[in-house]
């Protein structure tokens, strides 16, 4: 059987590898073998920052949103809790643009929280 060495194919698939590892430092981005170590890696934690990412942005929106709740005297879950009962379907990032941009509105939605809670 004839050996096969892969030319243009070969050469192909070195250059995107090298090409996704423009920008490294030293040798991780000319040498072949460390840059696919490299780029292996910047993948692995791009793929897990995608992920965090979005953890991060709601924990940003939960707190943005405890924060104008207690200037009404509730606390964030109790806040959370009297939207659901009374069927208000506002996701949290939604919640938290209105409490920068809508204090207006947010307020209504602070009394209206609060009426769940007063003592009938």
């Amino acid at each position: 059987m004839p050996r096969v060495k892969g030319g243009p194919k070969t050469r192909q698939r070195r250059k995107k590898r090298l090409k996704l590892a423009k920008g490294q430092y030293g040798a991780k981005s000319r040498l072949f073998r460390s840059a696919t170590e490299s780029v292996d890696k910047g993948q692995t934690y791009a793929y897990v920052g995608r992920r965090k990412r979005k953890r991060s942005f709601r924990s940003l929106w939960v707190a943005r949103i405890n924060a104008a709740v207690r200037l009404h005297g509730l606390t964030y879950s109790r806040f959370i809790n009297a939207l659901k009962k009374a069927n208000i379907l506002l996701d949290r990032k939604v919640l938290s643009d209105m409490a920068i941009k809508d204090p207006a509105g947010f307020d209504k939605l602070a009394a209206l929280a609060k009426q769940q809670f007063a003592p009938a």
